[in-house]
């Protein structure tokens, strides 16, 4: 059962994606997710079982692929040396959870 939309969803989206919705605006969010909603159930609706997944809308093609490999290890030092804070060999960041 899907949940109601309602201003408090829309505020509680807000929060959760840190966005800065105004209250003169959360009917018509509320309109607008309805909307994409509805849209998005439509989808559930679109038989794809004969479908091939593709990488291209153009043409068929074939992605390119290597070996798996460790080709750039071992290089510890040029790269901490672009580091602007080092500490015996590690990356000196600011702290940020308190």
């Amino acid at each position: 059962m899907p949940m109601p939309i309602d201003k408090d969803m829309v505020k509680r989206l807000g929060i959760l994606s840190r966005l800065s919705i105004p209250e003169e605006n959360t009917e018509e969010m509320v309109t607008e997710i309805k909307k994409i909603i509805s849209w998005v159930d439509q989808l559930k609706d679109v038989n794809t079982d004969d479908v091939l997944p593709m990488n291209s809308v153009v043409e068929d093609m074939d992605l390119p692929e290597r070996k798996d490999e460790i080709t750039d290890g071992d290089i510890r030092d040029a790269v901490i040396k672009n580091a602007p804070d080092q500490m015996d060999g590690y990356f000196l960041v600011p702290k940020v959870v308190e």
